[in-house]
């Protein structure tokens, strides 16, 4: 999916703007749109908004499952709108790594609002959902601006309550554009079967590097392999994963299979043995 990252400080109109967008793309051009919200998943995990925000561990969670929320949903063909907060600097480029790892195009939706407009707005929530003074100046304290000079943030699109949302401009970024070319760590490259033990190599090797490089962004469950549309249950340290990649090709050498059932073998002698 086209990822869209939303961002901004509280109640600067977020949500609001997410649920343009996609009435805007489903019916101008056809296409799902899906929505991880982030205070959907805050309530939903029982916190409240106020406490969560004031604790990092739980924010750290969140951010964790939203990242591997991503990680599932993500393809080339239909748009995953992210509203959330999203102020940190370098998640913003985390989840442009994983969007680059899938080769699909991203944007940034900026919510630009002076924070005392934001915080009117906040006060004309009902009790039960508005921020307490403490938490939003915090947010607001934290908030780290995108910038359309940064490639995460790019391209960067910045609107006011009182713009018109560029719904023809974010279409067009998203689909009429070349998809990001990936860095070689997230590059899979085509599998052949002219050489046995060099595909064996390849591939089990490519299946280590998918799941490490999922550990750095912060996935240790439920990671998915794209280039073989398989999923690892679970993480693990790369001593652990190089033992298990030693014994599998040990076996393998021994009793050779078709190329293309390396990866589901594999990706299974990994999910049984840990």
């Amino acid at each position: 999916m086209p990822l869209i990252i939303i961002t901004g400080i509280p109640s600067s109109g977020k949500s609001t703007r997410t649920v343009e967008l996609k009435n805007f793309l489903e019916k101008e051009h056809g296409k799902k749109v899906e929505i991880i919200n982030e205070i959907e998943i805050i309530v939903k995990t029982g916190y409240d908004k106020n406490s969560f925000y004031a604790d990092s561990k739980k924010e750290k969670a969140i951010r964790n499952d939203i990242r591997s929320s991503i990680q599932h949903q993500l393809n080339a063909k239909d748009i995953l709108i992210i509203d959330a907060s999203n102020y940190i600097k370098g998640y913003r480029y985390e989840l442009y790594c994983l969007s680059k790892s899938y080769k699909t195009p991203q944007c940034t939706v900026h919510c630009d609002l002076p924070v005392e407009h934001a915080w009117l707005l906040n006060e004309q929530r009902p009790d039960i959902d508005q921020y307490s003074r403490e938490t939003f100046d915090a947010l607001v304290m934290r908030y780290e601006p995108p910038d359309s000079k940064n490639r995460w943030d790019s391209p960067l699109f910045s609107v006011t309550p009182h713009d018109q949302l560029p719904n023809d401009d974010i279409y067009r970024a998203l689909y009429l554009v070349k998809a990001p070319k990936p860095n070689m760590s997230t590059q899979s490259p085509p599998v052949s079967s002219t050489n046995y033990l060099y595909e064996l190599d390849r591939i089990s090797q490519e299946i280590i590097n998918a799941i490490g490089f999922a550990e750095k962004m912060g996935v240790t469950t439920d990671i998915k392999l794209p280039a073989f549309n398989l999923f690892v249950e679970k993480g693990a340290d790369a001593t652990q994963l190089n033992r298990l990649r030693r014994q599998f090709l040990t076996y393998s050498k021994m009793h050779q299979v078709e190329v293309n059932q390396i990866a589901p073998l594999f990706v299974q002698y990994i999910n049984k043995s840990l």
